[in-house]
């Protein structure tokens, strides 16, 4: 049989010479194919002994691999080539100036969120953030809701199985608000603490002030001597910047949460008419956000000595503020991907949102 070390050193610098995928796989074909060197090869092994047969059949798969190998190698090395070649080609002047009448928007839940990180970094909050998939000590059992409490049931909550645990409770959920980041910032930092943590949550509901997926901004203040006054003045501070009003009047009714003692709902001063809802004005009241007093058992659950610090926390949806600063009706149009009612609703791309320059009236909407 015929020399496999010249064989192979005749094969692999075929390989390495071959300059484009074309020619490297006529090499493999007449190779490796049907009619290949190393295939007629091995059709040769039944006329042989069965001891040259055996020392000859294990050189030709060693050949065969290391031929494999060089071919795959050479092969990743032309993509590459190729790759670069058609990038230099298709390179875009970016220095080019924009089309105006292609100018693209930035759509209300992203100038919202700017907009909230801005009024709560003039006072002092920093922006933590999550993961998304959460486990159920954190997103539910450490915020005091117990196992039978209704947004834990599956018909409010998408879980995920858990791979390594056949047990429900082991069971990790696609969270179902931004409380999580609380936690896992108590556990990471000591007080004072003041943060806030926006970003999607998801629920299972879908009708024209609800979705699957949605946007959250909560917040969190732990220090020592915390009382409700202060959440009071920090949210009142909030709604007259967010809505870019000197007075505006609020309220706070008694409500219910499990991470929080006392709790609260804010509402906001407004007039409503069956055409019309006008902030800041009239007779009428808007329920804009939950709020209340971390309850120590939540201090207690993320590492904090509830007898020696206090603090407040509260939540609001992003997308009920765009709805209600921009007029936007239908919540499920924020994720229809829709150009035209993003034309409609969107902001230009240089309008940055700050306390000095102006949040909403910074160039406004791109009516």
């Amino acid at each position: 049989m015929e020399n496999t070390e010249n064989l192979k050193t005749e094969i692999v610098t075929a390989i390495k010479n071959a300059s484009d995928i074309k020619t490297l796989e006529e090499i493999r074909v007449s190779v490796l194919g049907k009619k290949g060197k190393i295939t007629e090869l091995m059709k040769g092994l039944g006329a042989l002994s069965v001891e040259e047969k055996k020392e000859m059949g294990k050189t030709l798969n060693i050949l065969k691999s290391e031929v494999e190998a060089a071919l795959e190698a050479q092969k990743k090395v032309l993509e590459a080539q190729e790759l670069n070649r058609k990038l230099a080609a298709e390179t875009i002047d970016v220095t080019l100036p924009i089309r105006p009448e292609n100018q693209g928007r930035i759509h209300p839940v992203s100038k919202i969120y700017e907009e909230v990180v801005a009024i709560f970094g003039e006072m002092g909050f920093e922006v933590a953030e999550g993961p998304d998939i959460e486990d159920q000590f954190h997103n539910f059992n450490a915020l005091n809701m117990p196992a039978n409490h209704p947004a834990r049931q599956m018909q409010d909550t998408f879980y995920i199985p858990n791979p390594d645990s056949d047990d429900f409770d082991d069971s990790y959920v696609v969270r179902t608000h931004t409380s999580p980041v609380q936690i896992r910032t108590m556990e990471a930092k000591r007080p004072p603490i003041r943060v806030i943590a926006p970003g999607r949550t998801y629920r299972s509901d879908y009708d024209a002030t609800h979705t699957p997926m949605f946007h959250q901004v909560e917040g969190l203040v732990i220090d020592k001597n915390i009382t409700m006054a202060h959440l009071k003045g920090c949210l009142y501070d909030f709604v007259k910047a967010f809505f870019e009003l000197d007075e505006i009047p609020v309220r706070y009714r008694p409500s219910y949460f499990p991470f929080t003692e006392p709790s609260a709902e804010m509402d906001i001063g407004c007039k409503k008419t069956k055409t019309e809802l006008k902030i800041g004005a009239g007779t009428d009241w808007l329920e804009i956000l939950g709020c209340g007093m971390v309850h120590p058992r939540v201090l207690e659950a993320g590492g904090i000595d509830p007898n020696e610090y206090q603090g407040f926390a509260f939540g609001v949806g992003i997308d009920r503020l765009a709805m209600l600063k921009y007029g936007i009706p239908d919540l499920r149009t924020f994720f229809e991907s829709d150009v035209r009612w993003l034309k409609h609703y969107g902001f230009l791309p240089l309008d940055e949102s700050s306390m000095t320059g102006g949040l909403s009236n910074n160039g406004g909407m791109a009516r």
